[in-house]
């Protein structure tokens, strides 16, 4: 096996001078493999490689496409105990954590093979020819969905299999009939050349068109992949900072691209009296293990809590305080990780209206919870100090006043992934406008549950409004992720051999369609 080379076109490919190293999470020891940076040149030809794909998977049948995902399923299960310590190794995560994420990430694959076999993603509407209308007759029209082109995908560091190289957004592009280009995290370069090579394996086993999937590596590329003419579209998960700067750049190109970026969310629990009176100690403790679960290093991570002032309240706060104090400190993802959580830190620590409640002071290279309290006029005064996502093991309570300041404060809040109702069947109907309020800000929203934990389904919305991310009418999770990579295109008066199978009178595929305005799945 080549190490350490570029993937492009089904070729490996070391043609730069810049070396670049993965680090032991744990000891911040360099590793031994060598990494060579992308060159300008290796970033176009993996681009170009994505385009000349691009017409011979599209153009491949669903079934084909999710052949090639189940192969990649498969290969992914297959990756043993030499990778799953690699893995471990490159981001300080337990082997159970990573043994489980395998499952999810070849199980997002077959997911979506399912999703192309259920031919639902073609969104097929047929209008047939009304050539007696009057006063105008009307065209036979007929509308399917097909894959937007070449996908530059960037990967997450606190996910290094599930968002990662074979992760949510390279399923959902590669199931569009969209080839990607992937840009390798930093922070799991190794981890990433073993699943790059089980993709490519998977590719070849099913006949796939060579430049399906390509990978590159190293510091800066990013910009060049983003700016490239033959990208179509970018998914990332990441920073605000960074997504943000992807948006720009794809903003500012001469064809402007859609950007689809998960990028910041504090994911607000609010504590409903009742729920307090009846069980304060176990959302206490429950909330704490959330909070600090995986380190903090979740999108989904509950970084605001919000409750009514009142004796319960006082003392459920008093609870979490005990709780917090009790954790141990835990290793993040990299030293750079690390470095971002001491900085949100010392932010919140400067804040004259914010107060550190507990935790042990930040220091050495592991990271120690922390428990803030803040006053809610930040909220409704709009402070952006209390809204900047802190990523790590820390969360921040706010005390409001009343049932009315309580949806002041929401109203205060920008776009989230997520927010929690912790409550009681009375407490719902007491506080029945918070529903409403907070489809206004999230993009899913829990009853009696802690947010961290995201189920791959039909369902799942992991999306939100700006900063949670660039465009809230998707999804990075679930099989609703497909559609950002799909456009609509109308077929007008085409004869039934020229059309493509979702369209054909006799319905080939057996899908379910949109005919003259009612489904269908019946021949024409």
């Amino acid at each position: 096996m080549t190490q350490g080379h570029n993937y492009i076109g089904g070729q490996r490919s070391a043609e730069g001078s810049v070396i670049v190293k993965s680090v032991d999470a744990t000891t911040g020891e360099v590793l031994p493999q060598d990494f060579y940076q992308a060159t300008p040149g290796e970033v176009d030809r993996a681009a170009r490689a994505a385009a000349a794909a691009y017409p011979a998977f599209r153009a491949l049948s669903a079934e084909r496409r999710a052949e090639f995902l189940d192969a990649i399923a498969d290969e992914l299960d297959a990756l043993g105990d030499e990778c799953v310590a690699v893995v471990c190794r490159e981001t300080a995560l337990p082997a159970g954590r990573i043994q489980g994420e395998r499952a999810r990430t070849s199980g997002q694959m077959r997911l979506f093979a399912n999703v192309l076999r259920r031919g639902d993603f073609y969104g097929a509407r047929i209008d047939r020819a009304l050539p007696q209308r009057t006063p105008l007759p009307r065209p036979d029209l007929r509308q399917y969905r097909i894959g937007l082109g070449p996908v530059a995908v960037f990967g997450a560091s606190n996910f290094p299999l599930a968002f990662s190289t074979a992760g949510g957004d390279t399923a959902s592009a590669l199931a569009a009939g969209c080839p990607v280009v992937f840009k390798a995290h930093s922070g799991h370069m190794a981890t990433a050349q073993w699943v790059a090579d089980a993709l490519i394996r998977a590719a070849e086993r099913t006949g796939m068109p060579a430049g399906v999937f390509n990978m590159i590596y190293g510091s800066g590329v990013g910009e060049a992949l983003v700016k490239h003419p033959a990208i179509q579209a970018v998914g990332f998960t990441g920073s605000l900072h960074g997504g943000r700067a992807l948006c720009d750049m794809a903003a500012a190109r001469p064809q402007p691209i859609p950007v689809f970026a998960e990028m910041s969310s504090i994911n607000p629990v609010i504590i409903l009296p009742r729920a307090l009176a009846t069980r304060s100690a176990t959302i206490a403790r429950e909330l704490a293990a959330s909070v600090v679960q995986g380190c903090g290093q979740f999108c989904t991570n509950p970084g605001l809590v919000l409750g009514i002032r009142s004796a319960a309240f006082t003392a459920f706060i008093e609870q979490l305080t005990g709780h917090i104090n009790e954790q141990p400190a835990q290793t993040m993802l990299n030293a750079g990780t690390l470095r971002s959580y001491g900085k949100g830190l010392g932010v919140l620590l400067s804040h004259d209206r914010i107060e550190h409640v507990a935790g042990q002071t930040q220091q050495g290279n592991q990271a120690w919870a922390q428990l803030f309290r803040a006053d809610v006029g930040l909220l409704l005064e709009g402070d952006q100090a209390l809204q900047e996502e802190v990523f790590g093991p820390t969360t921040i309570v706010i005390e409001v006043a009343d049932q009315a300041q309580l949806s002041a404060a929401i109203n205060g809040l920008r776009g989230q992934l997520t927010a929690t109702l912790i409550g009681e069947a009375a407490d719902f109907e007491q506080f029945g406008e918070l529903t409403g309020l907070l489809e206004q800000k999230v993009g899913r929203i829990l009853l009696n549950g802690y947010p961290t934990g995201v189920e791959v389904c039909d369902a799942m919305v992991h999306g939100g409004p700006y900063p949670a991310t660039s465009d809230a009418r998707g999804t990075s999770v679930g099989t609703l992720a497909i559609d950002r990579f799909l456009r609509p295109v109308c077929l007008q008066n085409y004869p039934d051999s020229l059309l493509p199978d979702a369209l054909k009178n006799a319905n080939p595929l057996g899908i379910q369609r949109l005919v003259d305005g009612h489904p269908s799945r019946a021949a024409l």
